[in-house]
């Protein structure tokens, strides 16, 4: 089974898939073991790797490390064009398509193109949507753009179909990097119900009772990073949270 295969299945199954992600700049090493073994025992489904200000030799050691210990599945998550590795096995082709950067929405990917084209990478074509989490991020500095309002939920719809429509295979939803409020359940629900792809939701989740929260109002896979980089242990309930949502959406 493909990575994308296995994020689909979780959509048309309504079973849920949790991600950490990690910053190869931000993780401690002492940290790193103990997030490897962690999310082994709490069978967490993928790692995200990326940042805003990533160097690549951070890269590649972070993703030899990972692989050294654990077979959980590595996917790229670029802050831009020079974080790529063929030491993954997947990435996030990133459409910026809640800001009007031209340079996010296509120009990036004219650069990498040639790149990915005849790497071993399976390129996951994911719209990426900024919603704002209370706090400027890095991403909406580093990006230029900014994010959708929290309270905009049909923008956020509305912003989701159209990258369906484009062809998008993904849609990601991100309050970004510390966010103060995570994405809303009521935002997850309504653009969860208007999409047929996977919806992955991320930024400010800082509980197992929110990621649980948001996995039932609908998100197909949850991504938490800064507090686990904080506070390692929360990868077990964290998961568990995720996983325990799939069950209860199943039954009602």
């Amino acid at each position: 089974m493909t990575l994308y295969q296995s994020f689909e299945e979780a959509k048309n199954t309504g079973s849920k898939k949790f991600i950490v992600l990690i910053d190869p700049d931000k993780v401690r090493l002492g940290n790193m073991d103990k997030i490897l073994h962690l999310a082994s025992q709490a069978k967490v489904d993928y790692f995200f790797i990326g940042g805003s200000l990533v160097v690549n030799n951070m890269l590649d050691h972070c993703l030899e490390t990972i692989k050294k210990s654990c077979d959980i599945p590595m996917i790229l998550f670029p802050g831009n064009s020079f974080q790529l590795s063929y030491r993954a096995d997947g990435i996030l082709f990133l459409s910026l398509i809640s800001g009007r950067n031209a340079e996010l929405l296509i120009g990036k990917h004219v650069i990498t193109a040639p790149y990915l084209k005849v790497s071993p990478l399976e390129i996951l074509p994911t719209g990426y949507m900024l919603i704002d989490g209370g706090v400027p991020t890095t991403v909406s500095y580093m990006s230029n753009t900014q994010p959708i309002p929290s309270s905009k939920d049909d923008v956020a719809l509305c912003t989701a179909m159209a990258g369906e429509m484009l062809g998008l295979k993904l849609m990601y939803m991100d309050a970004g990097s510390g966010a103060k409020n995570p994405v809303s359940e009521s935002m997850i629900d309504l653009v969860s119900g208007g999409l047929s792809i996977p919806l992955i939701v991320g930024g400010g989740i800082r509980t197992p009772e929110k990621a649980f929260a948001n996995a039932k109002a609908g998100a197909n896979a949850i991504v938490v990073g800064n507090a686990i980089e904080k506070d390692p242990n929360l990868i077990i309930e964290m998961s568990h949270a995720v996983h325990e949502a799939a069950s209860l959406r199943q039954s009602t």
